[in-house]
């Protein structure tokens, strides 16, 4: 059997760098900061008291009010994604066949801030028995992202959530990758949301030492492959990805902005929260993305990293680079969009996959921010062009975005220039 070409061909998202993909873009590639004090809730106790949180978002401008009371968050941004992602693609699903199209999407937490609200609510008040919602389901639980676009359009192919904690959204858009080339669908929009910051989500996080606890200075507080980094910034939004068979692409005279060419899933079996130290499972992984599109290490002219600003992770991450590129690795340019916009969890893997995208088509490597000199590490080798504080142009035929999560999972994906 003969793989399908599967394309992007259209781009939307929701994210603390701005609500619409021109200006998060624009946003990426100028170095601003996502981060800044939480406004969802009373931090005075927590330990980090900032977040990246998306801003100036109406959510009446997507969904109507009967329907923003049946979902969280969570589904709000993801179903804010889509609405952009499609009007961007052209598709007019009236003239195509729906049984053909689906919406695969990654959320790694799910509506946590709804459980909690409703928690909160039973715990004040217990009189007459247990009283919750009935809608608490419909927000809490993670697939209903996917569900409810598919019902707002018609949407009959397949339609389901994929969970590998922060590698979620990667998965999302491997499997749609694999449904279109394996012909079991000629579009999936794919993506991945996520809307964790609330008491529950930044405390938990906060409680494993993961979150950076720079307060003073927030917007500065992602700082990946600088020796002082102190853990992620949390983040919330999504992205959504349109991919298409490229044939079918074609005949709609549709834009097309990358190629998907490879993937790779691999399992760290290390530890579960830890990458492992030697960076075996993130090599395999980009080996395994360039093995199957084809390509050779060289061929690679940018890497999106994982680079979440966690002492271990990128640690292990530039070795894995250092192990599969050989020499190359010092051609390419890396960079870390988290520093920008905060990590998103399960809708990291689909934000950065939006920004690798655009990268190519701009020619342009959105920087990593927020390094200074003097703040070397000894363990990281600072002769890689991590493309600190600056976008620098690059001619970008091939470029990798990568996504690790909690519990080894680790992702990749290998994305071309498409010629002519």
């Amino acid at each position: 059997m003969k793989l399908r070409r599967v394309v992007v061909t259209g781009l939307g998202a929701v994210s603390p760098l701005g609500n619409n993909v021109p200006q998060i873009w624009e946003n990426a590639v100028n170095g601003v900061s996502g981060a800044g004090p939480i406004t969802r809730f009373d931090t005075y106790l927590f330990k980090t008291q900032f977040a990246c949180e998306v801003k100036d978002f109406d959510p009446s401008q997507v969904m109507e009010r009967r329907e923003l009371r049946k979902v969280d968050n969570v589904t709000i941004y993801g179903v804010a994604s889509a609405v952009e992602a499609i009007a961007d693609s052209g598709l007019d699903f009236e003239k195509l066949d729906c049984n053909r199209i689906g919406v695969i999407y990654g959320e790694g937490i799910g509506g946590i801030g709804a459980l909690e609200d409703e928690i909160r609510a039973y715990a004040l008040n217990q009189e007459g028995g247990p009283r919750f919602s009935p809608f608490l389901v419909t927000k809490m639980i993670a697939d209903m992202t996917a569900g409810i676009i598919s019902i707002r359009y018609g949407l009959k192919g397949p339609n389901y959530v994929t969970t590998s904690a922060c590698a979620s959204s990667s998965n999302a858009l491997i499997d749609a990758f694999d449904q279109i080339r394996l012909n079991r669908a000629d579009v999936i929009l794919a993506g991945g949301t996520e809307a964790p910051i609330c008491p529950t989500g930044v405390g938990a996080f906060n409680a494993m030492h993961a979150l950076s606890t720079r307060n003073d200075e927030p917007e500065k507080a992602s700082r990946p492959f600088s020796k002082s980094r102190d853990g992620f910034v949390m983040a919330e939004g999504a992205a959504c990805l349109v991919l298409e068979e490229y044939e079918h692409a074609v005949a709609r005279g549709a834009k097309i902005y990358a190629e998907i060419v490879g993937s790779g899933l691999t399992a760290d079996a290390y530890h579960i929260t830890a990458p492992h130290p030697e960076g075996n499972g993130a090599m395999r992984v980009m080996n395994n993305a360039l093995v199957e599109g084809g390509l050779t290490p060289a061929d690679v002219d940018y890497i999106n990293v994982h680079g979440t600003s966690t002492y271990a992770g990128d640690i292990a991450e530039v070795k894995a680079i250092k192990a599969l590129f050989g020499e190359h690795a010092y051609k390419l340019n890396i960079s870390s969009t988290k520093s920008m916009t905060g990590h998103l969890l399960g809708a990291a893997g689909a934000i950065e996959a939006l920004l690798t995208v655009m990268a190519i088509k701009e020619g342009v490597v959105p920087p990593t921010i927020n390094h200074v000199d003097g703040d070397e590490d000894p363990e990281i080798d600072y002769a890689l062009n991590f493309t600190f504080n600056k976008a620098q142009k690059r001619d970008i035929k091939v470029a990798l975005s990568n996504t690790f999560g909690f519990g080894g999972h680790n992702a990749s994906i290998a994305f071309k220039k498409i010629e002519g």
